[in-house]
């Protein structure tokens, strides 16, 4: 028997800028970026644009197409932005992904143009995953919009879409060419959205970074009031803590661990039962409560640490129950532990959870008591059911 035996490396390397009115005329981030990787020549760019953004920034479009007349040496506009609903939808209709990938036929993107897509992080996921895959990949810079794809999902290497009811079954991971936070498109957000991606910074502060939880307390007032010097701070620290950890051992996941996934499982359940009425960051902070409840239950921590990080989601704004979570199966069973399940098959191998032994100190389990999980709900619907008014 004959054995023929390869190994080889490829080195990853890209940058997460940090920057205000991305497209002024004087600003040259992003032809700085272009002009990293190119041969003197103007690059083909086609933009994908989340049509919530598009509305919020009526002059969007006019001020991308005086930018590229401004820097013509270096970007080629090969049609108006491309407009992709914004939220899940973009990652549950195959037909968007369609609608990229003939784009990117069409106008003759190559593998030395580039895709650059503006939006929330479903359309960087879907715009992340049609680069991925035309041309077996093509360059692609992020210009994440929200809190949460500023901090989390925009600066990281996966791509994906949603099928079989499952969040991100089909993806890929392909590093962009460059993510670019500008904070002015922080300002026209909603509530919700301006919420929504703190407990991402909540989650990597409570298993990586004590210090950084105390700094989200003490500055929990100022986030709930909008104040963007406080959430430019948390979304600088939430970045670059995520980009270590992906830079680390196990970029591409092949473990069957997922630290920064942590709250995630129920999460992704919770997002998927729910019909995405609540937002990915609005989860996130529902599994969070549900396994610090549980690692408190079980044992694992301390009933006042419990009680902190309850008490700074709510302080922050967020509900700490939805009647979802407490949804059961025929059998009896809970439909959030189905989650569980998709965890693990997503992951592949053994069953690991990120629980919590200590705020800033997160441990891996392997099994999860069904009966104790099943407390945990009955606790937050107990203690953390929203009230309804009652009109007299």
């Amino acid at each position: 028997m004959k054995t023929i035996e390869q190994t080889f490396q490829v080195q990853f390397r890209y940058g997460v800028y940090f920057t205000e009115n991305l497209f002024a005329s004087d600003n040259n981030l992003l032809t700085d970026v272009l002009a990293h990787n190119n041969t003197g020549e103007p690059r083909k760019a086609l933009f994908v644009v989340d049509s919530g953004v598009a509305q919020a920034h009526p002059s969007l479009f006019r001020l991308i197409d005086s930018y590229a007349a401004a820097h013509a040496d270096k970007i080629k506009l090969v049609t108006t932005p491309i407009l992709i609903p914004g939220g899940e939808e973009a990652k549950n209709d195959p037909d968007l992904l369609q609608q990229l990938l003939s784009a990117v036929n069409e106008y003759g993107i190559c593998r030395h143009s580039y895709l650059i897509a503006i939006g929330g992080g479903a359309v960087l996921d879907l715009a992340g995953f049609a680069a991925a895959i035309a041309h077996r990949g093509i360059r692609l810079v992020r210009v994440p919009t929200t809190v949460l794809s500023q901090n989390d999902s925009g600066v990281g290497v996966k791509n994906g879409i949603n099928a079989f009811g499952k969040k991100n079954f089909i993806g890929t991971f392909a590093p962009p060419v460059a993510v670019i936070n500008d904070s002015n498109f922080l300002l026209t957000l909603e509530d919700r959205d301006w919420r929504s991606g703190i407990s991402e910074a909540i989650k990597v502060a409570l298993i990586k970074d004590a210090v950084f939880y105390q700094r989200i307390k003490q500055d929990a007032q100022k986030l709930a009031n909008r104040d963007i010097e406080a959430m430019q701070e948390l979304i600088h620290r939430c970045a670059e803590l995520h980009v270590e950890h992906i830079g680390g051992a196990d970029p591409f996941e092949f473990g069957s661990s997922r630290p920064l996934d942590f709250g995630h499982w129920s999460a992704h359940k919770l997002e998927q039962i729910t019909n995405y009425r609540l937002r990915h960051g609005e989860a996130v902070s529902i599994g969070i409560a549900l396994d610090v409840v549980y690692a408190q239950l079980a044992g694992m921590l301390s009933k006042a640490e419990c009680n902190d990080v309850l008490e700074l989601l709510q302080e922050l704004g967020f509900d700490l129950f939805t009647p979802e979570l407490a949804k059961q199966e025929q059998s009896g069973q809970l439909s959030i532990l189905k989650g569980l399940t998709e965890f693990r098959e997503h992951l592949g191998g053994q069953l690991t959870i990120m629980l919590l032994n200590r705020i800033g100190t997160g441990v891996e389990v392997h099994d999860i008591d069904s009966s104790l999980m099943q407390q945990a709900v009955n606790t937050l619907q107990q203690k953390h059911q929203p009230q309804k008014l009652t009109q007299v």
